[in-house]
């Protein structure tokens, strides 16, 4: 795992990836379909998700910026998603029409945060196609999330979205994955 800033302080927030392998059978649920495990999600692509907690301010603060991160790599050889701590029905309404156009898992237990070792969202995880954690940045922190973005899309060969914009929040610690 990459942790270009880990125990670091920058810009006033103490940024560290901890995310950790997830166990291959780990089985994450779409909201309109059937779930898959993760080594059935990485047969063919890599996995960059947003984790996020719709029931905090930061997470719905983030949301726009996350968005356009993940569209970025909608067309690259990345399988790209959210993943959020609700049923299925408050990810709809959470994420309004980025529900319908980028892939949502619920977690309503949070128990693949906890898989993935989260332990502040908003989160961005880059999953290597053999399960292992690439790279991760948890809270906001633009640059970390950058390099989490630029290191994915060096590997993709594919371009990094550029953030962050002028309309993006002022960097954030987040709030406790698990709850």
């Amino acid at each position: 795992m990459c942790s270009y800033f880990a125990g670091q302080n920058l810009a006033g927030l103490r940024s560290a990836a901890v995310a950790t392998n997830p166990p291959p059978d780990l089985m994450l649920t779409p909201i309109n379909g059937q779930g898959r495990s993760v080594a059935q999600l990485l047969t063919t692509f890599h996995l960059c998700f947003v984790a996020l907690d719709p029931f905090t301010n930061e997470s719905a603060w983030i949301l726009p910026t996350a968005a356009r991160v993940l569209q970025t790599f909608e067309q690259a050889d990345v399988r790209v998603a959210w993943l959020v701590a609700a049923t299925p029905s408050e990810c709809r309404m959470f994420l309004g029409p980025w529900a319908r156009e980028i892939l949502t898992f619920a977690d309503p237990d949070r128990a693949a945060m906890k898989a993935f070792g989260l332990e502040r969202l908003p989160a961005v995880v880059h999953v290597g196609m053999d399960g292992a954690i690439v790279n991760s940045a948890e809270g906001w922190n633009p640059q970390a999330w950058r390099n989490v973005t630029d290191h994915l899309a060096k590997i993709t060969e594919w371009k990094a979205p550029n953030f962050p914009l002028p309309t993006d929040p002022g960097p954030f610690e987040g709030t406790p994955a698990l709850g």
